[in-house]
Formats: C-alpha cells, structure tokens, sequence
C-alpha cells in the first residue's frame, strides 16, 4: 500500500529533456554507429550539466527547491531562521534559550543519529514551539553520490529517528551541504517530504567572527527569507566560543529593528 503522504513526482524539464536526450542518443548509435564520438560527447555534457545542478544548493533545475517563504508571508513580514546538523548537547539549548528570550520560533534540520542520541532535545525543540525536520540520519558527505536506494534509505531512516525521538513527523528535507542529484526529487516525493535550501547564509561553519557571520546574514535581509545556521559544526571563535551564540543574537535583534519575524517552516509554508 502507498504511503497516504506520498506525492506524486513529476520530473523537471531539465529531467525530462535528458531523458529525451539519452534515448535520441541511444537510437542515434544504432542508426549511425560511427557518430559515437559525437554522441559520447554530447552525454558527458548532459551529465556535466546534472552534475552542475546539483552543486548548486540553491538551484531548482533538478526539482522543486524551496529557496523563499511565499510572498503572502513575506509581505506579512514572516522570515525562517533554520538550523542545521543538530541536536548538539552543548550548542541546541542555548540556542533554544535565545529563541526564548526573543520571542522567535525557528526550524531545526536534525541529522537523525542524533536525533536518536539525544531525545530529551529534540522533544524540547517541539515543546518550546519550533519545527524539527529531516536532515537525513547520518549526515554523510557522500549523500549525493547514492542512488535511490541509498538515498531512499538515509531520507526513512531519519524519519523513523526524529519520529520517535518526539520531533513528529518532518514535512521538509535539507540534504546536506545542499548537494543533491537526479535521484533526489523522486525520493522525496515518495516520502512526502519537500527539499528546502536557503535565500542566504552565514557560513557560520567555517567563520570565526560572529560580527561577519551576521553580517552576511543581515545584508539585504527581508521578509520572505530562509535563513541558514547551524547548531552543530559550529565554528568557534578565540576564545572557542560557538560563533552561533554571538551571531545569533545580532540576528534577532536586525530583524526587530525591521519589524521581522520568525515561524517555523511548518506554520511558515501552507501543507
């Protein structure tokens, strides 16, 4: 029996002309076998351009990829902050504190292994009012590189985890880095789940400097946006502080001074 949240994929143009391409290819070479060179050619450059693509966190070419809030929430002047790679034992109820104290309701991309390791955060992460979704289970930089089982696998697995470590059933997938492949969309939609990147982000991961971090953050800042943080991997500044403690604070305070606020993507993004 299908999955009653499963929805149905329809392949991106992108998917659809390739798919096109290789089967025009393929009767090309029976009909004109010494044409291969130039048939040979013109797939490596079809895959260059898959490949492209999913390099591109941000890029819809391979699938639907959430990027912005709608404009009815952005004109309401509703934001996302998201944070990802968690939940961390040190970083998460700091930051869940900092939320508190701003009045700020924010979405948690959680890796499911952790989810599994620390259950008494991510039923925090709900109760205090925020959203917590599927960052697959194991975080492997490898993730892209799978095929459909291997990402079909990774996608349940963390909804099994964060199911039953009190997050609820996540309705949005981030992979990790952004990275994804043909394979992905598919996945997704069998799982009922729907691929969010990000509008910017701090690259809080690799900067040492909260002042920088928010800075990229806050340039440009408006309603509508996707915000990326992390509350693991954190980078740490000299006095081996997490950068997201100090960024995260400036944040907040830019988006009261615009009159910004954040919900969760679940009450952010109608079902």
């Amino acid at each position: 029996m299908a999955d009653p949240d499963e929805v149905r994929w329809r392949p991106s143009p992108l998917l659809v002309g390739s798919m096109a391409f290789h089967g025009v290819s393929l009767a090309t070479l029976f009909a004109f076998p010494r044409s291969w060179n130039l048939i040979l050619a013109g797939l490596l450059g079809n895959h260059a351009v898959l490949t492209v693509a999913g390099l591109l966190p941000r890029c819809g070419w391979l699938g639907p990829n959430i990027t912005r809030l709608p404009k009815a929430q952005a004109g309401e002047g509703l934001v996302a902050l998201t944070f990802d790679d968690g939940p961390d034992p040190e970083i998460t109820p700091a930051v869940l504190d900092l939320l508190d104290q701003a009045g700020a309701r924010a979405t948690f991309f959680c890796v499911g292994q952790r989810a599994a390791a620390h259950p008494d955060i991510v039923t925090a992460i709900r109760e205090r009012g925020h959203g917590v979704e599927n960052h697959t289970y194991s975080h492997s930089n490898g993730f892209a590189f799978r095929g459909p089982a291997g990402l079909r696998r990774e996608v349940q697995q963390a909804q099994v985890a964060i199911a039953r470590s009190g997050g609820g059933r996540p309705r949005f997938f981030r992979p990790p880095a952004g990275i994804q492949n043909p394979w992905l969309p598919v996945v997704l939609a069998g799982a009922g789940l729907s691929h969010v990147s990000w509008t910017r982000r701090g690259f809080d991961t690799v900067t040492r400097d909260s002042a920088t971090v928010a800075a990229r953050l806050g340039r440009g800042l408006r309603g509508g946006d996707i915000l990326l943080l992390h509350d693991s991997n954190s980078a740490r500044d000299r006095r081996h502080r997490p950068v997201i403690l100090d960024t995260l604070p400036r944040v907040l305070e830019q988006m009261d001074r615009q009159r910004l606020r954040s919900q969760p993507l679940h009450v952010a993004l109608p079902a």
